[in-house]
């Protein structure tokens, strides 16, 4: 499946001049033979090419996407030329025959989705959609990988209209891309209605040898195959070459065998130089009753007469004499970043985008005259405003917490906060990584997602990386709010995904349970002692460690209001007590931290999350017998607690008084509260396997080390 493929090089034409030839492969200049006008003739496209365009147009539509790449990466002196000049033709066939997209309106709600896996080409997606007629000037391409430019070393959603979604780690593009079919197939089940497919689109997605190297690639794809999502197309640049070099001595997979097995419809062996090939490919796939990969045969760096085919193409630029070598290759004369006119009118979409818009808008003011009520929630959904009843529905769950008093774990917290809101929010898309009983993240009217079976409750199965970049794709698409739940412990599997969804700046939620050494028996393996503190460090991303019901309602109520990020929610697997409160003190809990309980002129400060606030409480009150006044600070989102303003934080933590901090983690982070002056109350070492009981108390998370901890500040 890997090496470089045997394919013939397709016409090429003269820009200007509008002179056809064609060259062998590996062929110089001086070999070029013209073909007649009886060749050009059997070479025209078939019907499956929408724009019925001939091969002298096709030609000089990819061969402007090499000119455009090229140019780009060698004025920043920086980037990937390499996949964008052998990927040309397969981006022709796609975007001009096949993908619905309206450049005028990015956010179309019935677009198909593109992504871009291999993110390191991203000239190639940037040479699109500004050929397309997207709101990406030639100014943008020039500003290739410079400061605050629309066009970053790697595709940003919210940087670059018509970018999808950011990419870059390999794998990942492809892991979203299962997010947004699935969101698109569930949607349509939801809303569409005989003679009113409102929903109905495709998700195409460009990947590389280096995606499949990458594990999460098998966890998305086997997924994807499960449930036979059948409006999902990957399109493999298999060009056998990666930065190291040739592929064949570290990735001899039979990929096409590898993605039958998945239960994928398999193409192999197209001609990815050929745009009538993969055109064709591409009208298979979209036929097809489960997803699609097809499998195209490229050279990297195709059209660079001494680097294509090499490594030395992958990733840095042509340098000036390959670039005019590339020219004279190509027979292209325009100047650099200059497109003539003729090509421009060739890739411009912007009148077939606002067509198959305005086709859409028709159906569904049609739609919305028939099913007002469903068109209505549909707009709200994809808008991702929640609905006008969610507020109350909020309160009345933390009311009922503190009705109740429960003494649970804040797993079982959670829980019982996903039943009181779930019932307003019918875009709650939940699931879990084989842990659903554990990390309790079903309701009594979840219904698990199956093939052809839609539902709101996925099994990703042991899947935690796949899980939280398919969420990521559910969430980019729209529609849904997804939540998916492991072990907090196992949050490294799913670190990078996590980061990718701050920087986003997308609504996914990641419930993490069995939060500490509280986990008891299972030992050092499962037990979470850096975790809360790492994910702390990423930015943009809100993280909530609650520590009894009220805190748990009110952490589910702020991450899923929030537009702009995701969220974390960490459970305990413990029973903790109720924490009582005034309902000015519940109002504060949204702010990440509190004051829980205050005593006139306190000697000391006890800031505590989760399971140690139980601790903090009792040793206050020891404290208090012993005539040290104390005051309690619960921190559930030390994130949202640092978003406030100074003069709140310090009336909190106080002003000159010394500060305990108590986590039942790592000790380095707290050192930002408390100061060189105070104590942190942790745990540096990995945990044991013992009861939790016993191993609270072997590491020192006891009433009698927390009050000497204050006596030894309280000394200075």
């Amino acid at each position: 499946m890997n090496g470089n493929p045997v394919v013939s090089e397709a016409g090429i034409l003269n820009p200007l001049q509008h002179a056809l030839v064609e060259y062998p492969v590996n062929a110089s200049p001086n070999d070029a033979v013209p073909i007649d006008a009886g060749c050009l003739q059997q070479l025209s496209h078939p019907q499956t090419y929408t724009s019925m365009k001939s091969l002298q147009t096709t030609t000089l539509m990819a061969n402007a996407i090499r000119a455009l790449a090229m140019d780009a990466v060698q004025k920043a002196n920086s980037g990937h030329p390499g996949m964008p000049m052998g990927m040309a033709e397969i981006a022709v066939a796609l975007w001009d025959g096949h993908y619905r997209h309206n450049p005028a309106n990015p956010g179309w709600m019935n677009r198909d989705r593109f992504l871009l896996s291999n993110g390191h080409g991203s000239m190639l997606h940037y040479a699109l959609l500004h050929l397309a007629g997207y709101d990406l000037s030639m100014d943008d391409l020039r500003n290739f990988r410079q400061m605050h430019s629309k066009t970053p070393g790697h595709p940003e959603v919210g940087i670059t209209p018509g970018v999808e979604t950011t990419t870059g780690p390999l794998g990942q593009g492809i892991a979203n891309s299962v997010g947004m079919a699935l969101a698109e197939w569930l949607l349509g089940q939801e809303f569409n209605r005989p003679g009113f497919d409102v929903v109905d689109h495709h998700t195409y997605a460009f990947l590389g040898d280096g995606c499949l190297m990458e594990g999460i690639s098998h966890e998305a794809a086997a997924l994807a195959g499960t449930l036979r999502l059948n409006k999902l197309i990957w399109l493999y640049d298999d060009n056998g070459i990666s930065i190291d070099g040739k592929v064949e001595g570290w990735f001899t997979d039979d990929t096409p065998k590898r993605f039958a097995a998945y239960g994928w419809n398999v193409i192999p062996d197209v001609d990815g130089h050929s745009v009538e090939a993969v055109d064709a490919a591409i009208a298979r796939a979209k036929s097809a009753d489960r997803p699609t990969l097809i499998c195209c045969k490229t050279i990297i760096g195709k059209g660079s007469p001494n680097l294509q085919g090499g490594d030395k193409v992958h990733g840095a630029a042509l340098g000036e004499k390959e670039v005019a070598a590339v020219r004279e290759h190509l027979i292209w004369d325009a100047i650099p970043f200059d497109i003539p006119a003729p090509i421009y009118e060739a890739w411009d979409q912007k009148a077939r985008g606002a067509a198959a818009q305005a086709e859409w808008d028709e159906l569904f003011a049609g739609y919305r005259a028939q099913f007002p009520e469903l068109a209505a929630e549909f707009e709200r959904r994809m808008r991702g405003d929640l609905p006008g009843k969610f507020d109350e529905a909020l309160a009345a769950a933390i009311a009922a917490t503190i009705d109740k008093k429960e003494n649970i774990a804040t797993r079982k917290a959670s829980q019982n906060a996903i039943q009181a809101l779930a019932p307003t929010l019918p875009e709650f898309l939940g699931g879990s990584a084989d842990l659903t009983g554990s990390n309790l993240t079903n309701w009594k009217e979840s219904v698990a997602v199956r093939s052809g079976v839609p539902g709101n409750h996925i099994n990703y199965g042991v899947r935690e990386f796949g899980m939280a970049a398919i969420m990521n794709g559910i969430a980019l698409h729209g529609g849904y709010i997804p939540f998916g739940a492991t072990f907090l412990t196992f949050s490294d599997y799913s670190r990078n995904a996590l980061r990718m969804a701050a920087l986003m700046k997308i609504r996914s939620l990641s419930v993490f349970t069995h939060d500490s050494i509280g986990l008891g028996e299972d030992g050092p393996t499962h037990q979470s002692i850096e975790h809360v503190s790492s994910l702390r460090l990423i930015p943009n991303l809100d993280n909530w460690r609650p520590c009894d019901t009220t805190e748990s309602t009110v952490a589910w109520g702020a991450a899923v209001k929030r537009k702009d990020g995701p969220s974390t929610l960490i459970f305990s697997r413990q029973n903790l007590p109720f924490q009582e409160r005034d309902a000015a003190t519940v109002a504060c809990i949204a702010k990440g931290g509190y004051v829980l309980r205050d005593v006139n002129e306190p000697r000391a400060v006890l800031i505590a999350t989760g399971s140690e606030v139980e601790l903090a409480i009792k040793a206050a009150d020891t404290l208090a017998g012993q005539g040290v006044a104390v005051r309690v600070v619960s921190m559930p989102s030390t994130d949202v607690f640092d978003r406030q303003d100074a003069a709140y934080k310090a009336d909190v933590l106080g002003r000159g008084i010394p500060r305990v901090a108590i986590e039942a983690g790592v000790t380095d982070f707290w050192y930002k509260y408390v100061g060189l002056e105070g104590a942190v109350v942790g745990i540096d070492s990995f945990g044991e396997s013992a009861p939790a009981g016993v191993l609270f108390k072997h590491f020192g998370f006891t009433v009698e080390n927390v009050v000497s901890k204050v006596k030894s500040v309280l000394q200075g």
